[in-house]
């Protein structure tokens, strides 16, 4: 499968993933409508996002410029084999 390289397909797949994301998050609250739930849920959400914006900004502008990620595996990779 080659990549996406139209701009109004990536926009389309943004939001598909904001909608994903959405509908999980609601599902999850639903399920137990707790306070203590959407805390969770919420810093659980943020401190992902942090992690993906350290892993894909901040290692390429600061730590390694002349890295490139293509995705996770290629993160992880990069983390498990750096010297």
């Amino acid at each position: 499968m080659r990549d996406i390289e139209n701009a109004r397909w990536m926009y389309v797949k943004a939001v598909l993933f904001g909608v994903i994301g959405a509908i999980s998050c609601a599902l999850v609250v639903l399920s137990n409508p707790t306070l203590q739930t959407s805390v969770f849920l919420l810093l659980a959400l943020w401190s992902f996002c942090r992690l993906y914006y350290f892993a894909f900004y901040v290692i390429e502008k600061y730590i390694d410029p002349g890295y490139k990620f293509s995705g996770l595996f290629s993160a992880a990779k990069y983390f498990l084999t750096r010297s």
